[in-house]
């Protein structure tokens, strides 16, 4: 059984496979092409126009987030099934680290999605968009670890509240002219 550490550091090795030209046999050191899905990898890597997407991981708590960021058309956007393309690429992802994982440590990863993905779309010009997406997966193995909790709301209030009473209260200075308050 992998510790919380052993399970972060070997998806972290996964990810960190992906890099761009790991596609290629003759840019790894171990000679084993890498293909993850994305658009990048299609074409040759100095010859052919250059698309630009790829992705990281992010943890908290017990969850993975996985964040796929690309530059699109507008016309692609536009385009019917533009959200179930995106999420299948974030599939993709996922199935990619689950092998990577595996090849890094020797163990099984489990992938739990948690919800939908949420798509951002941004127009950069009339022609190009900027396209973020991102999905939770719970992470199976993990043991012990407690989610991400929502921040206190009245913590700063507090502070500031105990703050401000250290102060004299209501007494005007020995040179303050003014009458009253």
């Amino acid at each position: 059984m992998a510790t919380t550490l052993e399970i972060i550091q070997g998806i972290a090795q996964a990810a960190a496979n992906a890099y761009d030209g790991s596609h290629e046999e003759s840019l790894n050191a171990d000679g084993r092409a890498r293909k993850v899905g994305l658009k990048r990898e299609e074409g040759h890597l100095i010859n052919d126009k250059r698309v630009s997407d790829g992705f990281k991981v992010r943890f908290g708590g017990p969850n993975l987030t996985i964040l796929y960021q690309a530059e699109t058309r507008l016309k692609e956007v536009a385009q019917k099934g533009f959200e179930n393309e995106i999420s299948g690429m974030i599939g993709k992802i996922a199935s990619f680290l689950k092998k990577e994982y595996k090849a890094v440590t020797g163990n099984g990863l489990t992938l739990t999605k948690i919800g939908e993905p949420s798509i951002v779309v941004q127009k950069l010009s009339n022609y190009r968009s900027d396209v973020c997406a991102t999905c939770d997966y719970k992470i199976g193995g993990i043991e012990g670890v407690e989610g991400i909790k929502e921040p206190s709301k009245d913590r700063l209030d507090r502070a500031v509240r105990d703050w401000l009473a250290l102060g004299p209260a209501n007494k005007r200075p020995k040179n303050d002219t003014r009458k009253g308050k």
